[in-house]
């Protein structure tokens, strides 16, 4: 994990002016943190690999509680900065949060970078700050042309950058069966085509949710 803070740390400023604004053209995405956010109960949402934290202020803007995490420091710097957020650095598969805290979990194309061992520590972790009931939205990407589902791809240079970055294509089948073993349960599940200028990747959203332990 070391070479995905380093990097992002490198082109953290580049990456907030380049991502920041993404929103604006990803009608899917708007629409899915909006029913996410009416999903969740009330409490704090958690953006977990926040990048520079333009998910988290949409849905602070429609009334939420959110606070960030992310590996990289400096990501987390340019969330304070842009959004007023708050946010810290930390590791997906070892959240500094108190069990049965979070009301919502929210994580968007980050989970790329971690390998299936911690993608099962993650996601154990994500059910574990879960409040009963509480729902987690997880976005990747599952091909791109030359890539098919389960392969990888490396960059070891990004905006003039020297980085060590893997990113990974994941089957939705597979990350089902993790997040059930992880205690969570599939809402529902959506794929599509990349739109506009996006990367021309394909993609997967799954909305699941803890248990109502009540």
């Amino acid at each position: 994990m070391s070479n995905t803070r380093r990097s992002y740390d490198l082109v953290a400023e580049r990456y907030a002016s380049e991502i920041g604004d993404e929103l604006i053209g990803k009608p899917f995405d708007r629409a899915l943190l909006a029913a996410f956010a009416e999903l969740a109960p009330a409490g704090p949402l958690l953006d977990a690999g926040c990048g520079p934290g333009h998910v988290g202020h949409y849905l602070a803007g429609g009334g939420r509680s959110v606070f960030g995490l992310d590996l990289a420091p400096a990501m987390c710097l340019q969330t304070s900065r842009r959004t007023g957020l708050p946010a810290a650095a930390a590791d997906m598969s070892e959240l500094p949060i108190r069990s049965g805290s979070v009301a919502g979990l929210i994580s968007m194309y980050a989970v790329i970078h971690l390998d299936d061992r911690q993608r099962a520590a993650a996601y154990r972790e994500f059910a574990r700050v879960l409040v009963p009931a509480g729902p987690a939205l997880i976005a990747f990407h599952t091909s791109d042309a030359g890539a098919p589902v389960g392969s990888q791809r490396t960059l070891t240079e990004w905006w003039d950058q020297p980085v060590e970055l893997t990113f990974r294509f994941l089957d939705p089948d597979g990350e089902v069966a993790l997040l059930a073993d992880a205690g969570l349960q599939q809402v529902a599940r959506l794929d599509r085509q990349p739109l506009g200028s996006e990367h021309p990747s394909q993609r997967c959203y799954l909305l699941v949710r803890k248990p109502d332990q009540a």
